[in-house]
């Protein structure tokens, strides 16, 4: 069983480091925020739907649960369309600090909307990664529109991650994943022909090199990115999956030092900060792991059978 355990932790670690990518992508798509994620959105949408029908593994939900999963993936679009609004405004390392900031909210709101005991462990690690990344970036102030569009964005999808541990209990990651993609994918066209129609925006066609990037975003940035994170969800808990999303910024700054040229010479507070997040993780998951052995062995196999 501890093996299984160790297996999710390589999946969310996986899916941390796609999510990582997902910043430098997201800045050389030269596409506006809405029409970034509408593609993405739609273009996975697309593919999975293909990958489903040829396997003939279309899943079948009844109307008020597909709904119920449709909404999920409204907050799921919001979420990518201030994350990516935050890196136009700003840069990928804003928008990848803030993101981190997913497991301090997290922490809080899990508490409220589960009706949770309120774990002071949890705000203590989410304290010590929130300190590592402002460490890691030092906030400007003309950033500050960026900075805000992140912070939204993290509450959005911890909000989003908290509600998926619910339903992820007794329902595939593909069902989940495919209506998420699809509620999704309807908001944004709602959204974008109320726009157009209205006269606020003009339509936009990616050209090649855009389309290559919307590909690899769609693909693996999305579609593997969420199964991993639905999987684990089912055996661990939001706030570890939240908790291990501090590393994203790790990854995205330095993708974005190496790729665009975005940072300056990286100094000793990002590695002080660097330390912090990993420190915050390692903490959680040890705690975790105590919790484990302390419980009862029928107890243990009856929670994760």
């Amino acid at each position: 069983m501890e093996t299984n355990i160790n297996k999710e932790y390589v999946k969310l670690h996986i899916s941390v480091l796609l999510a990582g990518l997902t910043g430098i992508l997201g800045k050389l798509i030269t596409l506006d925020a809405l029409y970034l994620v509408w593609y993405r959105l739609f273009l996975s949408f697309l593919i999975f739907y293909i990958l489903l029908f040829f396997f003939k593994k279309l899943p079948r939900e009844s109307c008020i649960e597909s709904l119920k999963i449709s909404g999920f993936g409204v907050i799921l679009a919001l979420h990518f369309l201030f994350f990516f609004a935050s890196i136009k405004y700003a840069n990928v390392a804003v928008g990848v600090v803030c993101y981190s900031l997913e497991g301090f909210f997290t922490a809080i709101l899990e508490p409220v909307i589960c009706k949770k005991p309120f774990c002071r462990n949890n705000l203590l690690y989410s304290i010590i990664a929130v300190c590592g990344i402002s460490l890691i970036f030092h906030i400007d102030t003309h950033f500050r529109i960026g900075i805000i569009l992140g912070v939204i964005s993290a509450v959005l999808i911890a909000l989003y991650t908290i509600l998926n541990k619910a339903a992820a209990l007794n329902k595939s990651s593909k069902n989940m994943l495919f209506y998420e993609l699809f509620g999704g994918s309807v908001f944004l066209t709602i959204v974008i022909l109320f726009c157009a129609f209205a006269g606020f925006i003009n339509f936009e066609i990616p050209n090649l090199m855009n389309f290559s990037y919307l590909f690899v975003l769609a693909f693996f940035c999305t579609i593997g990115l969420y199964i991993l994170q639905i999987q684990v969800l089912r055996t661990l808990s939001a706030f570890t999956v939240s908790l291990y999303g501090n590393l994203e910024p790790v990854y995205g700054i330095l993708l974005a030092v190496i790729f665009l040229g975005e940072g300056k010479e990286l100094s000793l507070s990002f590695y002080a900060g660097m330390v912090l997040i990993l420190l915050s993780v390692f903490l959680q998951a040890f705690t975790a792991s105590e919790k484990r052995l302390e419980k009862p062995a029928g107890l243990h196999n009856q929670i994760h059978s």
